[in-house]
This record gives structure tokens, C-alpha cells and sequence, in this order.
């Protein structure tokens, strides 16, 4: 009763774990634009917005040093004039700020403004523009916007009116009010040693290719100093995630499965049910319904769960979660527990098994015939098979919350059950294959054993990950390679026969595809051993710890390591350092203030202690001695990490996060926020290049082992920091 009761907790937590999460740019304004008459010669330019519930548009009235008000700025044209003056058709909601100290003015719901124009020439024309402004929650998570906008206007309609001249200027009295503000507000974040992100404004300069042109960037006053503020004129334009390989992965995993001894002992009694009788063709129809059923049983409810979640939880709640549960060291740790029992379990002393009420009743509903009668015969296979198929399936959902993709855990399900399903469906429509499938024996729970030392040897993935996260030391390269050296060594011996576990038959003697097995596991267990002394092991790169965790690195100890070719000693070295000897900066200022010493531009690395793809970027693209060579010469290197949960910054560092309105002490949750709210990515690797003064000097690139690419990538930035700084 007690296993039963585990098998239950345990899959009802794997389904609440996991699920993918997908974060993307939100949007909560909704804008439309038309035209109002007002004489023969003038209009107004009518702006209409919808404000999603739960959100509040900042007015254009909003006092300088607090929340950034709305702005609209129109084009020049000569076909007409305006003062660019907005005018507040409703009343905005009056709050007083406890952060800024001052009143505050913002709309909910909806809002309209209007700039008047004055037509110049009797011809239709467009007005262009931006319009900039701030979406707020009342818990302070806050998101900038900046939209480009064109209303038409039957200019032909109206009578040409003369230019406006008289173009009202602040008075004195405003402009010295305003500066005191900015005064007040610059020496009350000194006092309080907390700084606020500002958003900086990208104006492409006058190109015709975005993808060469350098993009340039300007500070908004609001009076705070920016730790690092750029928006990402390319957004949306990425690389998107390819999750194929995972699908592919699983559907592998899914014909393991079938090998297990749970599953293909029923491989030719199903089979039988399916051809027995007059009707051929009525048989395989059923066979292929039976599939289907498997396919709908396995990656139904993970769709059903992974929908109502997003649905109910949003896209920010989704991607906190999914940042959450792929850093944090309670996941992790859980994890990593979840695959030692999954492995415990394939050796064979204990089994995850179902409530027999469960299997009985499913069982009995297979016996009504029908297409209900097929479906429920599956779901008997599903349920009869847990205890191969569970950790599988558990380690497929598990692996499936790295990343934060929402489709991860649907393909994968689908993959996996789709590797299950297809080989019952074609031995159905062609039944002689039948005579060439091995008889059941002893080589099913060997099957099971090498699986479970496979769950063994990836589990220690997630034991790392919170390791390198909070700093423990206690999983560094060097004692990760010795668990896996030993592991797979035993995984070896296991296969030859001289290791048994329960369940397991005497090997009397060794067949060719296990002796084939023997030597593939005894040579990545020799491949793996001068690891031990620095050897890259590039193709392990995204589950190994990094290099920089080596106890004896024969690269390092050869090369030495030195900060010659940058300002100063950079801040938590003791604690981080990039690899390959490179050097650079982990603090954002510390990066500027050399940039702009040195005159180089500034190569900027979100990265992660828990990224996979990061690390495989380091092995096969960074290590490439061109790359090298470019990075260390010509570019200071600011690497970023999301999700270090240990390093607590000065206090003159702290900042008010412009994306939820929370103080960041954190080093990691300072470097997410600057990704976030200036780049609209939670995704790391992601790498950008800009210079001292915040010009954007490429279009930033994402995970991508083409290493011409990625030098392509390297030179263009030094291109356009040379036409920026001509020196």
C-alpha cells in the first residue's frame, strides 16, 4: 500500500512539475488612431487606447522623476504643423507614490488624446510617429512601450492654413522647477543607494540595411542613473528555439521502452487480439485506432495541464516559473531525487505500480468492444506497463521544465508515445514481422538495468546545476567526471555479467550486439578520464560543470591567468571567472568604465550556471582561436549570469527593477531584469554587443555553433563601434 500510495504522490507531482513555460514581449495596450474636424484648415489626430485589466497607462502629465509619462511625437512633414501638444480628453486617476513621493497620474481601462494639426497643402497625406509611454500593475511591475504609428488624413478636404511660428517654450520658472526636480530625485537615490533601470530610446540612424546599421541610443531624464539600459531594436526577430531534437530523443526513449520487460511480452498477444478473425482489414483499422489511443492517453492530459496553466498563470507567471524551477535548488534537488529513486527502481528493488483498482477497472472496460472497447484495451497497456514506462516518462517531463518552452513536455510526451505506439501498429499491418522479434528472456531486464544507469548518470545534471547556482563547491568538473567515470565503468562490468541485480539471469555467454554495447561503454568511459586534467570533452559540454570549476586544469596551470588586458581587478572573481583564461568584467559598471577607458567596444554575455547551450557555446564556438583572439584583443567581455542566487551586490548598486517594481540585491536577479526589460529574453545564451554609451552595434545573436557566424557576428560590431568612433 505504501509503494502505491508513493507511485500516486509521485506522478501527480511529475504532472505539476512538468510543464514548459514560454516568455515572450508582453503587450497590455491597444491602440487606434483616427481624425476630427475642427475648421476648414485643422484637425485633430484622435488616439484611442485600451488598457488591458489590472494595468494603468501612465498620463502625459505625469510629474518629471517619477513613473515615465506618455509621449507622442509626430514626424516632420511639410504637408502640416503642429505644436505637438497632447490634450487629455479624460480625467487620469490621482495616486500618490510612495517610491517617487509624489503624486502620480495614470488611466485604467481605456483613455483618449489628441494633438491638433494644421494642414499645409491641399493633399492627402500620413502623419508618422512614435508613441512611448509606461503600463503598470498596482504591485509595480512595470513595461515600456514604444510604437510606431500612421494615421491617413484627407488633406485634399480641407483648405491650407500658414505654418505655426510661435511655438510655446517652457518658461524659465518651469525649466528651473524641472531641474530641481531632477536635482531632488538624483540626491535622494544617493541617500538611499538604490537605482532604478531606465529604459534607453534606440533611434536607428539613416541606413537602409538594419542588419549592419549601428543603433543609436539616447537617456530619458527621469533623473535615475541606468545600470544598463538599451531596448532591442530587433526584437522578435531571433532565432527561435528548435525543440525537434527533443522529439526526437523521446521518440528514442519510447522504443526503449517497448524492450523493457513490462511492455514486450504484450507485444504479440495485442497483436493477436488484432489479426484474429475473418476480417483483415477490419483488424488492422482497429490496430491503428489502438495506436492512436495510445498516442491521445499519454500526451492529452499533459496538453490539457500545460494550457490551463499558462491560461490561468499568464505568460509572466509561466516564465517566473519556469526561471524558478530551472535555477532554484529545491526543483533541482528534487530532481535529482526523483531520477536516484527512478534508477533504484529499474535495478530492481522495488516497482512503481498503479493502484490494482485502477488496472481492474480500466480492464474491465476494454472487454465492452467497440472503439470505446480499443481505447480502454490501451489504457490498460499504459497503466499494466508504469513501472517500466514511469521513470521514463517521469525523466522526459523533468528534463522537459529546462528551458521554458511551453511545447517541450507536449513533444516530448508525443515523441515517447509515438515511439511506443508505432511498432504495436506495424506488426498489426504486417503480422509475419512477428517471426523476426527476439523471445522474451533475460536481455528485457538488462534493458531496464542500463536504463537505470543512464536515469543515474543524468540525475547528477540537476544535483550541479544547484551546486554551480549557490555555490556549494561540492559538485565541481573534476568530482562530476569521477561519479560518470565510475557509473558507466560499472555500467560496463554490469553488461559483461559480472555485476548482478535482482531479476537478472546468469550471462552464459556474450552476443555481438552486447559485446558492441561492452566496447562503446568502456571507450566513453576512456574518453572521459583525461577530463580529469582539463580535456574539453566538447561533446558532454551541456551537462558537465564548466571548466572554470576544475580542481587541476592543465590549461590554466600552463597559460596561468592574468587581468593585463583590462582596468582593474574585476568584482566577484573569487566567486566567477570565464573561460578559456579570458578576461573580462561580471559588473555592468566596471565593464563601461573600461569600455570607455580603453576605447574598445563591450561583448555582452547572458549566461547562466545552469545553461546547458551556454556551456556548449563556450567548447565549440568560444574555444575557436580566431574567436579567441577577437574577444580577448578587441572587445571587453561583460559576462552576465541570470541565476546566481548567492552574490549580493554593494549597496550602491541595488536598484528598483522596472519589470516588477521589487528591489534588486541579488547579482542574478539584477543581470535577469537588465535581459528582460531591455532585451524582452529570459533566454540565456544571448549575447550583444554595445559600446560605453549604450549604442546597440549588431543585431544580437542567440545559440549558434557556426562559428563563421558567429565571428561575422564579432566583426560587424567592431564595424560599426569604428563608424561610431571614429578616433
Amino acid at each position: 500500500m505504501t509503494k502505491r500510495l508513493f507511485s500516486i504522490v509521485l506522478i501527480s507531482l511529475l504532472l505539476i512539475l512538468g510543464h514548459g513555460a514560454k516568455a515572450q514581449v508582453e503587450h497590455h495596450d491597444f491602440w487606434k488612431f483616427s481624425t476630427e474636424k475642427i475648421s476648414k484648415s485643422e484637425l485633430y489626430l484622435v488616439f484611442n487606447v485600451k488598457i488591458d485589466p489590472s494595468w494603468h497607462l501612465y498620463a502625459p502629465s505625469n510629474p518629471p522623476g517619477g513613473s515615465l509619462p506618455l509621449s507622442i511625437s509626430l514626424k516632420a512633414s511639410p504637408d502640416y504643423q503642429s505644436d505637438g501638444k497632447i490634450i487629455e480628453v479624460d480625467t487620469p486617476i490621482k495616486v500618490y507614490d510612495e517610491i517617487f513621493q509624489k503624486d502620480e497620474y495614470y488611466y485604467e481601462n481605456h483613455a483618449t488624446f489628441k494633438i491638433k494639426i494644421k494642414i499645409l497643402k491641399p493633399v492627402d497625406f500620413d502623419v508618422k510617429g512614435t508613441i512611448d509611454g509606461q503600463v503598470c500593475t498596482p504591485q509595480g511591475r512595470c513595461i515600456n512601450f514604444d510604437h510606431d504609428f500612421s494615421i491617413h488624413v484627407n488633406g485634399s478636404q480641407y483648405k491650407p492654413s500658414t505654418a505655426i511660428t510661435n511655438q510655446p517654450q517652457k518658461t524659465k520658472k518651469e525649466e528651473q522647477k524641472l531641474n530641481v526636480s531632477i536635482k531632488q530625485k538624483k540626491q535622494q537615490i544617493e541617500s538611499t543607494a538604490v537605482i532604478k533601470t531606465t529604459p534607453i530610446k534606440i533611434n536607428s540612424q539613416n541606413t537602409n540595411n538594419p542588419d549592419t546599421a549601428a543603433r543609436k541610443v539616447s537617456l530619458k531624464p527621469t533623473g535615475y542613473t541606468p545600470i544598463l539600459a538599451v531596448n532591442n531594436p530587433w526584437s522578435g526577430q531571433g532565432k527561435k528555439q528548435n525543440l525537434w531534437w527533443f522529439f526526437w530523443i523521446s521518440f528514442l526513449l519510447g522504443l526503449a521502452a517497448l524492450l523493457t520487460p513490462c511492455v514486450f511480452p504484450m507485444v504479440p498477444m495485442t497483436i493477436a487480439f488484432f489479426i484474429k478473425g475473418k476480417d483483415k482489414v477490419r483488424g488492422r483499422i482497429n490496430a491503428m485506432i489502438y495506436g492512436i489511443s495510445i498516442i491521445v492517453i499519454y500526451t492529452l492530459p499533459i496538453a490539457i495541464l500545460v494550457g490551463i496553466t499558462n491560461v490561468l498563470g499568464g505568460e509572466n507567471l509561466s516564465a517566473d516559473f519556469a526561471n524558478w524551477i530551472s535555477t532554484h535548488w529545491l526543483p533541482n534537488i528534487l530532481f535529482f531525487i526523483i531520477f536516484l529513486i527512478f534508477a533504484v527502481s529499474f535495478f530492481g528493488a522495488f516497482e512503481l505500480t498503479l493502484p490494482y483498482k485502477w488496472v481492474n477497472k480500466i480492464s474491465k472496460k476494454s472487454e465492452q468492444g467497440g472503439l470505446a472497447g480499443i481505447f480502454f484495451l490501451a489504457f490498460t497497456l499504459v497503466l499494466v506497463s508504469f513501472s517500466c514506462t514511469g521513470p521514463i516518462v517521469g525523466g522526459i517531463l523533468v528534463e522537459s521544465t529546462q528551458g521554458g518552452a511551453i511545447l517541450k513536455p507536449i513533444l516530448g510526451m508525443l515523441g515517447f508515445s509515438l515511439g511506443v505506439a508505432l511498432p504495436f501498429t506495424l506488426f498489426a499491418l504486417f503480422p509475419e514481422f512477428l517471426e523476426t522479434l527476439p523471445k522474451s528472456g533475460g536481455w528485457l531486464n538488462s534493458v531496464k538495468v542500463v536504463l537505470g544507469f543512464f536515469e543515474l548518470a543524468l540525475g547528477m545534471k540537476f544535483l550541479s546545476i544547484a551546486d554551480q547556482t549557490y555555490h556549494w563547491g561540492l559538485l565541481n568538473r573534476d568530482v562530476y567526471l569521477s561519479f560518470w567515470i565510475v557509473i558507466f565503468s560499472l555500467m560496463g562490468l554490469y553488461l559483461m555479467g559480472k555485476i548482478k541485480f535482482a531479476h537478472d539471469t546468469d550471462v552464459e555467454r556474450i552476443g555481438v550486439l552486447r559485446l558492441f554495447f561492452i566496447i562503446f561503454t568502456f571507450a566513453f568511459v576512456v574518453w572521459m578520464i583525461p577530463g580529469l586534467w582539463g580535456a574539453p570533452l566538447k561533446a558532454l559540454s551541456g551537462y558537465l560543470p564548466p571548466k572554470t570549476t576544475q580542481a587541476f586544469d592543465i590549461e590554466r596551470f600552463t597559460l596561468g591567468h592574468s587581468t593585463a588586458g583590462i582596468c582593474d581587478v574585476p568584482m566577484y572573481s573569487d566567486r566567477l571567472e570565464l573561460p578559456h583564461n579570458l578576461e573580462g568584467y561580471f559588473d555592468v559598471y566596471q565593464a563601461l568604465n573600461c569600455a570607455k577607458k580603453q576605447k574598445k567596444p563591450i561583448f555582452v554575455d547572458f549566461t547562466g550556471h545552469g545553461c546547458v547551450n551556454c556551456r556548449k557555446m563556450e567548447e565549440y564556438v568560444w574555444s575557436d582561436p580566431r574567436v579567441l583572439k577577437i574577444l580577448q584583443n578587441d572587445y571587453i567581455i561583460l559576462s552576465l549570469y541570470v541565476d546566481d542566487k548567492v552574490i549580493q551586490t554593494p549597496k550602491s548598486r541595488w536598484f528598483i527593477s522596472l519589470a516588477d517594481g521589487k528591489m534588486k540585491k541579488m547579482l542574478g536577479k539584477q543581470n535577469a531584469d537588465i535581459e528582460i526589460v531591455n532585451f524582452d529574453k529570459n533566454a540565456q545564451p544571448f549575447y550583444v554587443l554595445i559600446d560605453w554609451k549604450g549604442n546597440v552595434l549588431a543585431r544580437p545573436m542567440e545559440y549558434d555553433t557556426n562559428v563563421d557566424d558567429f565571428i561575422k557576428f564579432l566583426k560587424q560590431g567592431i564595424t560599426n563601434f569604428k563608424k561610431l568612433h571614429p578616433f
